[in-house]
């Protein structure tokens, strides 16, 4: 069992990742946000209608006047009154330019204060990314402890056991229950590569199905091949000296099975060289490993077979068409950004850039998962204690009961009749 160390929480839809501030995200600053027209424009074409009887002699619309609308109605106006206030979030109030001069030259020398505050900033991340290298090493050895025990190569030490037990024992409290002795001669003793051991069956996919964000990738047909996965590791970039490029490398270990030849498949994650607003290096891009599949075992295509008939000869034949599917190693094909040229030349619509950053956004943040979490803690997301410091929000459901959420549905129906019938 793991001890109470918080693990860091993150949203169940997967929202920006830890050092890629939403507003910092690679294609975030090309894209036009959607605005709200103004509510009042929506009439300026229309006759001017008599004021209502519940107005005051301002013009101003009562409280009958609001309440005398159907719930999808009141919605709507709701959505266009907030909509219409968060446009005006970060407009200038006018304050900044109504200063004197002097003050705003201060102002101006702050923010130049603040570019060498940055400069500083920069150099402490970098000094963050090689202090987690160095740490790395230390942690290598207790992870290949770890890969030992999980695949029987080794049987746990006394020590090890103990270790467990006593968090075991911290953690659960009151409902602590002491691991049962093994009965005479049932251990396995003299463990090797060789001669493995139980170990724990399916470690690494159950760890993964146990994360919420990993579990939406990961089909039944993906589960035969993750079945194989024996160990994930992280790395840091750059690998050798020379290497420009800054980031963290995930690699994940495979036994022989039937649907790849690779041993390992890894993924890349690459920063630019600049820190975003919140002082965290942004993601520039991410690269993933080909996969060599075997014939006909390609899990992120599905075939469907088709009859073809010849318009002459009248014959017919079997075609085999491939169509992408879904599937946990489309993992390793990350979406790609689109090159400057291509946003500034207008090449890809809005729509495609939103659906494009949502998914940089989730591939980015399963990696940052796997590296912060996922990884350090495994045996706890296979036994599902990490769960306990997950934030899910799953609604507080005793709120209503089924009368009652009838009896609302039964009166927006009858609203909406009566819209209907008034237009």
């Amino acid at each position: 069992m793991s001890s109470n160390v918080n693990i860091p929480q993150s949203s169940v839809t997967a929202p920006t990742p830890q050092n890629t501030p939403l507003t910092n995200a690679p294609i975030t600053q090309h894209l036009s946000r959607p605005t709200v027209p103004d509510i009042q424009e929506s009439g300026e074409d229309d006759e001017e209608e008599p004021a209502s009887p519940s107005a005051g002699k301002s013009g101003n619309v009562g409280q009958a006047g609001v309440s005398g609308l159907g719930p999808s109605q009141q919605a709507i106006l709701s959505q266009l009154v907030q909509g219409r206030l968060s446009s005006l979030v970060g407009k200038s109030s006018g304050y900044i330019e109504s200063l004197p001069v002097e003050v705003k030259r201060n102002i101006t020398a702050l923010k130049g204060v603040q570019v060498d505050f940055t400069k500083i900033q920069k150099e402490h991340k970098k000094e963050v990314l090689e202090l987690e290298r160095k740490f790395a090493a230390r942690y290598a050895p207790l992870f290949d402890r770890r890969r030992e025990i999980t695949l029987g190569h080794s049987a746990p030490t006394s020590a090890e056991i103990a270790a467990g037990e006593e968090e075991s024992r911290k953690d659960d409290g009151e409902d602590y229950t002491p691991l049962p002795a093994p009965a005479a001669g049932t251990l396995s003793t003299n463990l090797t590569k060789e001669n493995p051991g139980a170990g724990i069956p399916e470690f690494w996919l159950t760890a993964l199905r146990n994360h919420i964000g990993l579990a939406d990738l990961i089909t039944e047909r993906d589960a035969d091949a993750l079945k194989h996965l024996v160990d994930i590791r992280v790395s840091y970039l750059p690998e050798k000296e020379g290497d420009a490029a800054m980031g963290f490398k995930l690699t994940f270990f495979f036994s022989p099975n039937d649907f790849f030849t690779n041993e390992t498949l890894t993924k890349s994650y690459i920063y630019r060289d600049e820190l975003g607003y919140e002082g965290d290096f942004v993601y520039e891009r991410a690269v993933g490993s080909e996969i060599n599949w075997k014939d006909e075992k390609d899990l992120t295509k599905s075939f469907e077979i088709k009859k073809q008939r010849n318009k002459n000869t009248n014959r017919t034949r079997l075609i085999r068409k491939a169509h992408p599917t879904d599937s946990f190693f489309n993992f390793f094909s990350p979406p790609i950004p689109p090159s400057e040229d291509a946003l500034e030349n207008g090449e890809v619509d809005e729509e495609e850039l939103e659906d494009l950053e949502e998914r940089l956004e989730l591939d980015y943040q399963i990696g940052e998962d796997l590296k912060e979490r996922v990884i350090p803690r495994a045996v706890d997301w296979f036994t599902g204690k990490a769960l306990e410091y997950e934030d899910i929000d799953m609604g507080d459901e005793d709120e209503f009961d089924d009368e009652d959420l009838e009896e609302d549905s039964d009166e927006e129906e009858e609203d909406d009749d009566e819209v209907g019938h008034r237009h």
